[in-house]
Formats: C-alpha cells, sequence, structure tokens
C-alpha cells in the first residue's frame, strides 16, 4: 500500500474540521439562535483579520516569488469572486424562494472554492496551509448560520433549511479539497505560484467584501478587537515560523 504524503493528512484535516465546524455553527443556530447571532459579528471580524493578513504578508510574497505574474492571478481571484456574487445578485430578484435557493447556490460556489483553497496552500506549504486553513475554519461558523438564515428567508421550514445548509455549505469544502488534491499535485513551482496567487485574491475578497461588511451591519461594540485579534494571530504564526 502506497503511503499518502502528509499534506494530504493536512488537507484532509482541516476540511473534515472545517465540515464540522460549518454544521455546529447550523445546529447552534437551529437550538440556540439568539446566542449564536450575537456571536456572529464578533467571529467573522477574527476571521476577517487572518484571511486579509495571510495573503498580503505571506500567501502573495511566496506566490510572486515562485511567478512573476503571480499578482496578476490575485487580481484575477478577486474578480472571480466579485463577478460570480454580481451575478448570484442579479439573478436573485429579491423573491423570496428566488433568493433563498439562488443566495444558497452561491455559498454552495464559495465552499467548493474554500476546499481548493486548503488544496493549494498545503502544497505550497505548511505554514501557509494552517495560515490560510486557520482564517478559514473559524470563518466556516459564520457560514453555516449564515446559510442556514439565507434558506429561512426562502421560505423553507427550520429543519429543511439545518438539513439543506449541511449539504450546501459543510460537505461541498471536504469534497472540493479531495477533488482538487489529485489535480494539484503535479504542479510545479511556477503553476503553484500562479494558484496561490488566485487564492491570494480569493481570500482578501472573503475577508474584505464579504466577512467585513457583513460583520459592520450589526455593528457590534469590540468587534475591532476581534478584527486585530485575527490580524495579531496570524502575525503572530508567521514570524515565530519564521524566527
Amino acid at each position: 500500500m502506497t503511503a499518502l504524503p502528509a499534506e494530504f493528512y493536512w488537507i484532509a484535516a482541516f476540511a473534515v474540521v472545517a465540515a464540522a465546524v460549518n454544521s455546529v455553527g447550523i445546529l447552534v443556530i437551529f437550538r440556540r439562535r439568539a446566542w449564536a447571532e450575537r456571536t456572529l459579528p464578533f467571529l467573522m471580524c477574527f476571521a476577517a483579520g487572518v484571511l486579509v493578513t495571510t495573503p498580503l504578508v505571506h500567501a502573495l510574497p511566496n506566490a510572486v516569488a515562485n511567478n512573476a505574474d503571480a499578482g496578476l492571478a490575485a487580481l484575477g481571484g478577486f474578480l472571480f469572486m466579485y463577478l460570480s456574487n454580481q451575478v448570484i445578485k442579479r439573478r436573485t430578484g429579491e423573491e423570496t424562494l428566488a433568493f433563498g435557493v439562488t443566495a444558497a447556490e452561491g455559498i454552495g460556489i464559495h465552499s467548493l472554492v474554500d476546499g481548493v483553497v486548503y488544496t493549494v496552500t498545503f502544497n505550497v506549504s505548511l505554514l501557509t496551509g494552517v495560515l490560510a486553513g486557520t482564517g478559514l475554519v473559524v470563518h466556516e461558523f459564520a457560514e453555516g448560520v449564515i446559510t442556514f438564515l439565507v434558506l429561512l428567508r426562502g421560505d423553507v421550514t427550520e429543519r429543511t433549511a439545518a438539513l439543506y445548509a449541511f449539504f450546501i455549505a459543510a460537505l461541498t469544502t471536504p469534497i472540493g479539497a479531495f477533488v482538487a488534491y489529485p489535480l494539484v499535485r503535479g504542479l510545479g513551482p511556477s503553476q503553484l505560484g500562479l494558484m496561490l496567487g488566485f487564492v491570494s485574491g480569493v481570500l482578501i475578497y472573503v475577508s474584505a467584501a464579504h466577512l467585513l461588511p457583513e460583520a459592520q451591519t450589526y455593528e457590534e461594540e469590540h468587534s475591532m478587537v476581534a478584527l486585530l485579534a485575527g490580524v495579531g494571530l496570524a502575525l503572530f504564526i508567521v514570524f515565530a515560523r519564521g524566527a
């Protein structure tokens, strides 16, 4: 029996933990809705801090070192997320069922991309994978909560919303990771640099254009502290590793 590379086990672990955290978010909002909604903005701000620091301080510089065009790939990743979200918003039409279904489709695609991010970053290095993975795992709780609430706006029952949210937001992340793994594993440093650049653009979009604006709608006290805690954790991991 052929032994699998070490990065596969890291990818599998983070992908499965992400699905589990997402599922916990769905369960908590289903059982303890008031507490989950109070906690949500702080988790989103913390995750945003990690996810915006990781590409700017570590992932994107590494990507450019491997491929000079990684900056263009980062722009492509940012625009891909932006344009796909614009398409989803235009299709929504603010009709209740259409909103719930279409927004859920967008979250499903987003979760699938999260799984690909795990695969790319861990194939670059353990540090890059852990940094990106930490922010993504934290934001999975918020994503589970948001998916459940979005589906409720689509006029489905709470039990149906919880079940659909599990399939749409939780399971898609490990699926994305395991499907992408055999494709990414054979790439050379230059190709990985381009993919890491693309992933960096995705992470910047998720943090700056998705998590932070959503968290700011709550305008909770101490949310800035949560953001700076996320930034501080990412910086600590980077510089502790480099020491």
